[in-house]
């Protein structure tokens, strides 16, 4: 629907008196297209007056203006049904954008305060704040918004509304306009819904956007061939100074790391040698001790049969196996 904003604004206030429609016209940005909103405390001070009483301006003004959206019937009636189809609810930056456009939010912000269909719920912790047609909805969204939470931190990982279990396409539209104002879930670049604090879902920094390389490629990469994978890519040292020191990540090889989340397990080959000695808790052939820390590093044979040779540590048995050496 088009609608001529700044006519039907001008037209509203053209019959308040000076100062009323020069307090409206700055509180909710009407002067100039773009005009910044302006608070009652600034107001106040250029009338030399209190902000409460600018508060009772504006006040008395909108309680004037009100009675003129009768003229307006249809265009607010537009404004019911864009937020009637969308759930009967909208999260308010998103919905000004639809309605209003880069130029006009402030003037789509305006006609919505006239309108007394319309209910504005302000930001929480939790919400961001949005505008409805039924102001009983809002237990349904947070119910569907604490129940998705749940489901997410249950399975640890983002996931689509079908995954959800959202098969009824009725119900689609308000479960989206219910994800769009909570604050701790947040769409991925890839369509999927996550918890925001997830890295997966909000990556802060190079070792989160590292994080999300491995999980993508789902294997064991050099330090090198991550910073080439970052997008916009990022400096190779960077990178390896960042996986250094995250215990998300174990190097594996010489400038070779992998998840730890995918069983491997910190330290140089040595260590993996031990632990598998002390896990085993008998001794092992040689080939067993290679199998095991194969699985763990990529590194040459040769290298884990030269740490098998530290007498330090290990002792090899009358038999050909290799033990832990007794302290």
């Amino acid at each position: 629907m088009e609608i001529n904003y700044q006519k039907i604004c001008k037209d509203f206030l053209k019959d308040l008196p000076e100062r009323t429609r020069e307090v409206i016209s700055r509180r909710f940005g009407l002067s100039v297209i773009g005009a910044e909103k302006e608070t009652l405390e600034q107001i106040g001070k250029s009338y030399d007056i209190t902000r409460e009483r600018v508060r009772q301006i504006e006040e008395d003004g909108l309680s004037i203006l009100s009675s003129k959206t009768k003229n307006y019937g249809k265009i607010l009636k537009y404004f019911a049904q864009e937020i009637k189809k969308r759930g009967e609810l909208k999260r308010e930056d998103l919905l000004l954008e639809d309605l209003g456009g880069k130029l006009f939010q402030n003037q789509a912000f305006f006609l919505l305060t006239l309108g007394n269909q319309f209910q504005r719920f302000s930001e929480t912790k939790d919400l961001y704040p949005f505008w409805t047609t039924n102001g009983g909805v809002l237990k349904g969204a947070q119910n569907f918004i604490q129940s998705f939470i749940n489901k997410l931190e249950e399975i640890k990982h983002p996931i689509s509304l079908k995954e959800y279990g959202m098969a009824n396409r009725s119900l689609v539209q308000p479960s989206l306009s219910y994800l769009e104002i909570s604050k701790k879930i947040q769409l991925t670049e890839k369509g999927l819904y996550g918890l925001r604090e997830w890295p997966e879902v909000n990556p802060r920094g190079v070792k989160d956007k590292a994080y999300l390389v491995f999980k993508d490629e789902n294997k064991p990469l050099h330090f090198s061939e991550v910073a080439n994978l970052i997008p916009g890519k990022a400096l190779a040292q960077t990178v390896h100074n960042e996986l250094i020191k995250d215990p998300r990540f174990v190097l594996v090889g010489r400038g070779l790391y992998a998840l730890k989340e995918w069983g491997y397990e910190e330290g140089v080959v040595k260590d993996v040698i031990l632990k598998a000695l002390q896990e085993a808790k008998k001794p092992l052939t040689k080939g067993d001790i290679l199998d095991r820390v194969l699985k763990q590093r990529m590194v040459k044979e040769s290298t884990v049969l030269l740490n098998l040779g530290n007498k330090r540590y290990f002792q090899k048995t009358p038999d050909g196996n290799y033990t832990v050496k007794e302290a």
